[in-house]
């Protein structure tokens, strides 16, 4: 239900303040910390062997648009955040790949069953509030043998990289809009009844409790 406050509270300022905050700020963030250019190898990874149908959950602003192999015949976002979605249009317009917007929540995706060929997470599972039901929804878009690719960051197997990470998740929540230190996103593909056919873990450049990448490919099962 929609909460209220009187114009000019201090509940209706700090409601407008995260508001702003959520819509213009996060995304213009996730645009210049995801779209460095030591990011573009392992965006091509991600998205290699992508093909046909490709529903895109977490579009943001398109940072994978040029790396979209050849073979993907249109991607389908699913992106809530109309500032991220402005701040993809150049990157569309330039892409040989037609890319279509049709949806705003990973975790309610307006397509059809088997609709899809391939799904794609970048960065994703680590802030939807609900991953196994982006991943419920997901298995049920893509096709029997379709393939879900994706790159994230997560929960270090290293003790003492994994204490920090724990500590840190509150503030790293609030600071990112929602996004995690400490999620496994092999197990929650794997969970969600994904079979993994390809998985790379490794410490990226940069501090180590945001740095533990995960370069996934997994299939849904035939029948």
């Amino acid at each position: 239900m929609p909460r209220f406050f009187p114009i000019g509270s201090r509940r209706a300022v700090a409601s407008g303040l995260v508001g702003v905050y959520r819509e213009q700020v996060v995304p213009r963030m996730v645009e210049w910390m995801c779209g460095a250019a030591g990011m573009d190898r392992w965006r091509s990874q991600a998205v290699d062997g992508l093909s046909g149908r490709v529903v895109e959950i977490g579009f943001g602003s398109g940072l994978n648009v040029p790396h979209y192999p050849p073979d993907v015949d249109v991607v389908l976002a699913v992106e809530p955040s109309a500032t991220a979605r402005r701040l993809a249009e150049r990157r569309i317009r330039e892409s040989s790949v037609r890319v279509e917007h049709v949806g705003l929540d990973g975790q309610e995706i307006p397509l059809d069953d088997s609709s899809c060929d391939s799904a794609l997470f970048t960065f994703t599972l680590c802030t939807v509030s609900d991953p196994a039901q982006a991943l419920h929804e997901v298995r049920r878009v893509l096709r029997p043998g379709g393939s879900v690719h994706f790159l994230e960051h997560g929960l270090s197997p290293d003790p003492g990289v994994a204490k920090w990470q724990r500590r840190i998740d509150p503030f790293q929540r609030r600071l990112a809009d929602g996004c995690h230190l400490t999620r496994d996103s092999p197990a929650l593909v794997e969970r969600a009844g994904f079979v993994m056919r390809r998985s790379e873990q490794l410490y990226v450049r940069g501090p180590k409790p945001w740095s533990w990448f995960t370069i996934g490919v997994a299939v849904k099962p035939a029948g």
